[in-house]
């Protein structure tokens, strides 16, 4: 039995801030990209005009102190409409008030950040040439994330796929099966330039790296297990952690207790258990550091551009032109 304790919710603007003048200035704003449905940034709604740099100078009637924990201001103030008064100088003066609705979580609004970030690092370092795609876990969010990233950037040379952290739920088979896809032909296009629609006509063909990295499990062993086995492309970063089982039909206790037992394992094509306590390991081990982190690098993700950029070079899918028009039929030459 565990003591019932009073929870007081804290309202989260999704940002991070920094202390000048004894004041809290808004240091970023995370924006959730705007184009996420679900994801909601409080800064960030219609005519706020809220910029980064911005002073917090009070909420709800309550003037702000650095002196204080900045969220101690924000106590009780998640899902409802938060008056805050802000300014871009230090003052009073000139201030605006403006209403917003804190959440109570705002690790979405990180993630897509993260997320959003490394897609620009892969960009810029690729020079437009690789597409990044994040599969957080192996259910319908990773699902959501692979299909919006993976076919939107069809028009990339090659891929990373980052499914570091990934969290699992169910087998991601059709991940690899579209990941493997090969290009069988063409159909010739008469419009504009002429470029032909490929068949299958989504897909990325060239070449593919995968990230893994210690805290990916279960579905999220089997996915690189599977990128492996189908030689779609090499591994990079730390070994997956080893928790390949199933927990489905596990029924709840009669006083609404509940308990996790593994159900079921997974053995290979040739009969043995696999994955369960081993973990995958990368083709090539990158350790990623606190010190790394703390830097702004990502050196994982920098040596599977690397790898990927050196594959770009023997593996890029080139287009091939149209032939001339076939000649079907010849209209039988007239005897004399």
């Amino acid at each position: 039995d565990l003591p019932d304790v009073k929870e007081v919710s804290i309202g989260l603007l999704g940002a991070d801030y920094e202390v000048d003048n004894k004041l809290y200035r808004i240091k970023k704003i995370y924006t959730g990209e705007n184009w996420n449905p679900g994801i909601n940034a409080p800064l960030r709604g219609p005519g706020l005009g809220v910029k980064e740099g911005d002073y917090i100078l009070e909420v709800n009637g309550v003037a702000v102190s650095a002196s204080e924990n900045i969220y101690k201001y924000f106590e009780g103030t998640a899902n409802r409409q938060t008056k805050l008064r802000v300014n871009s100088k230090p003052s009073w003066d000139g201030s605006k008030l403006v209403t917003v609705v804190p959440v109570e979580n705002e690790n979405q609004l990180r993630m897509v950040n993260w997320v959003e970030g490394n897609r620009k690092k892969v960009d810029e370092l690729s020079k437009g040439q690789l597409a990044y795609v994040y599969v957080p876990n192996t259910g319908q969010p990773g699902y959501t994330s692979f299909n919006r990233y993976y076919f939107a950037q069809q028009d990339r040379k090659g891929a990373i796929i980052d499914e570091r952290n990934n969290g699992g739920g169910s087998a991601a088979d059709y991940m690899v099966d579209v990941m493997a896809r090969q290009l069988h032909g063409y159909f010739n296009s008469k419009v504009g330039d002429h470029k032909p629609f490929l068949t299958p006509n989504a897909g990325i063909f060239g070449p593919k790296v995968m990230l893994i990295n210690e805290r990916a499990g279960s579905g999220g062993d089997l996915l690189p297990y599977m990128f492996n086995k189908m030689k779609i492309g090499p591994l990079v970063g730390t070994k997956t952690w080893g928790g390949l089982v199933g927990t489905w039909d596990t029924p709840p206790f009669v006083d609404g207790g509940i308990m996790i037992a593994p159900r079921g394992g997974f053995y290979d094509t040739n009969g043995k258990w696999a994955v369960e306590g081993v973990g995958i390991s990368p083709d090539i081990a990158v350790e990623q550091t606190p010190a790394d982190v703390i830097k702004g690098r990502d050196p994982q993700l920098e040596r599977a551009v690397e790898e990927a950029l050196k594959l770009v070079k023997t593996q890029t899918l080139e287009i091939k032109p149209e032939p001339a028009p076939p000649v079907i039929y010849k209209r039988p030459a007239k005897k004399n």
